[in-house]
């Protein structure tokens, strides 16, 4: 960039095929960083945040519940009978504080 006179390089040459090389093998680092990382977005919840919500509730609460929509929609009762009184109550006051943000 900037300069009068441009390099060329032969279409056939080891130089050009090494620069070539160089420019897939970043394209193809930079394209599964980007995949991985999306992929990874996709399996997060709202639930992982909340503190005292492991893995075995949030699989029982999105089975019976389908989204973290339904389960904000439920009622307190419904909760409790799901996953009891203690769990139900973090569960709400975690995600209430979502709502509010």
């Amino acid at each position: 960039p900037g300069d009068s006179i441009p390099l060329v390089l032969d279409k056939n040459s080891e130089t050009l095929k090494v620069i070539q090389q160089l420019r897939d093998e970043a394209h193809r680092f930079g394209i599964t960083f980007h995949r991985s990382l999306r992929s990874k977005k996709q399996t997060v919840s709202e639930l992982d945040a909340i503190k005292g919500i492991g893995d075995k509730t949030k699989v029982l609460l999105l089975k019976q519940y389908k989204s973290v929509k339904r389960i904000r929609e439920a009622s307190p009762e419904e909760l409790e009978k799901l996953i009891g009184s203690a769990k139900a109550r973090i569960l709400t006051e975690g995600l209430g504080s979502k709502e509010r943000n």
